[in-house]
């Protein structure tokens, strides 16, 4: 796995990574391969901090079903409980050539954010009417507040019925808006009270302080595919968006931690945060027939609670076992959780162009390493 990796980052094609894989619950392998910092040299440390961007979503997944098991909230409510703006919503029909609003079949609830069945888009999936008002409106924006950011998503109507069909989407964001609603905090101050704070991890957040800023890991200034500039989000800048679909910053340690309480079913060190049962839900498959739309969930996948979950031996196209839950990062994060091998496995980096393809990659180093 190093030398391959090491390979890769001698032929240009990443800046740098770190890798992890546990097995038992104890790290079998951790490697700080190649530069942090391209432009200046600076070499990859095993604590460098990354733009982990979507691996934000199991983490404020969690943080809502904690809420769940105080009795704060219920899966099945209508977001409009919580988010008002979201009541009544329309959805953006294309009919006779014309584009066509038409009522909610009915009211897109909590779970539906969970698990992207609410109807809303991402502004890079294509370029339909609602992606394009998303871009039109600047929907990625990191100086409204989460409450604007809804004010703001709320008047671009729905690509979907919700509960018609899985569609990856700014659902999280919509559900870290409506934690701060039950919670009565910003979710930055939820997240490290409930998860960060106990758990340890002390390097994860929606920003970089500046004591800590020299630890940042930068991709290459131009795509080495395609020669464009790489634009990643600027995590010295502390946003007014705690974007809780992909806001956060972190450590291959912190995250480790957040994996291992995942692998132990909630408990860590002694503390538990969430209950066994609650864990087995979350990362269960909640599609069922709901077919998926687009490719962001390959074959053989469903979706559960925050992570993609797979469903069958076969279909998809890379080794692992029923039951293994994971999801990645649009900047070149990426970790899976197997439970049948009771492995954990993380690999980061700041590469987005060729996110997809070093996921799979370590995918298949993992697997290949195995007895």
């Amino acid at each position: 796995m190093r030398d391959v990796l090491q390979d890769h980052i001698e032929r240009g094609r990443i800046p740098g990574a770190v890798a992890m894989v546990a097995i038992g619950g104890q790290t079998e392998f951790f490697a700080a391969l190649g530069k942090q910092d391209p432009q200046s040299g600076t070499a990859m440390q095993p604590d460098s901090i990354f733009r982990i961007y979507s691996m934000t979503k199991p983490i404020v997944s969690l943080a809502a079903l904690m809420l769940v098991e105080q009795g704060r909230l219920q899966v099945v409510d209508p977001v409009a409980k919580y988010l008002p703006v979201f009541a009544g919503q329309k959805v953006a029909v294309q009919e006779g050539g014309k584009l066509q609003l038409v009522p909610v079949r009915r009211e897109a609830t909590v779970q539906d954010l969970l698990r992207h069945t609410a109807g809303f888009s991402y502004e890079f999936l294509g370029d339909g009417p609602v992606q394009m008002q998303y871009r039109e409106v600047d929907i990625a924006a990191r100086d409204r507040s989460n409450a604007e950011f809804c004010a703001v998503l709320a008047r671009i109507p729905l690509a979907h019925q919700p509960g018609s069909c899985w569609h990856y989407s700014r659902a999280t964001d919509v559900l870290g808006a409506l934690l701060e609603v039950v919670s009565g905090q910003p979710l930055g101050v939820l997240l490290q009270e409930t998860i960060f704070g106990p758990l340890g991890m002390k390097d994860t957040g929606f920003a970089v302080p500046p004591s800590q800023q020299s630890r940042m890991a930068e991709p290459f200034a131009q795509d080495p595919d395609t020669g464009k500039d790489v634009v990643m989000m600027d995590g010295r800048v502390v946003p007014r968006f705690e974007s809780g679909g992909g806001g956060l910053l972190s450590s291959a340690a912190d995250y480790a931690r957040f994996l291992q309480l995942m692998r132990n079913r909630g408990t860590l060190d002694g503390a538990r945060l969430v209950s066994r049962k609650t864990v087995e839900w979350m990362t269960a498959d909640h599609l069922g027939s709901i077919p998926g739309d687009g490719d962001m969930l390959i074959p053989g996948h469903g979706f559960g609670l925050g992570f993609a979950v797979r469903t069958h031996a076969g279909l998809a196209p890379q080794a692992g076992s029923v039951g293994t839950y994971f999801w990645t990062g649009i900047g070149g994060t990426s970790f899976f959780v197997d439970p049948a091998e009771d492995l954990f496995a993380m690999l980061l980096t700041q590469a987005p162009g060729q996110r997809i393809f070093f996921r799979n990659l370590f995918r298949q180093l993992v697997y290949g390493a195995l007895d």
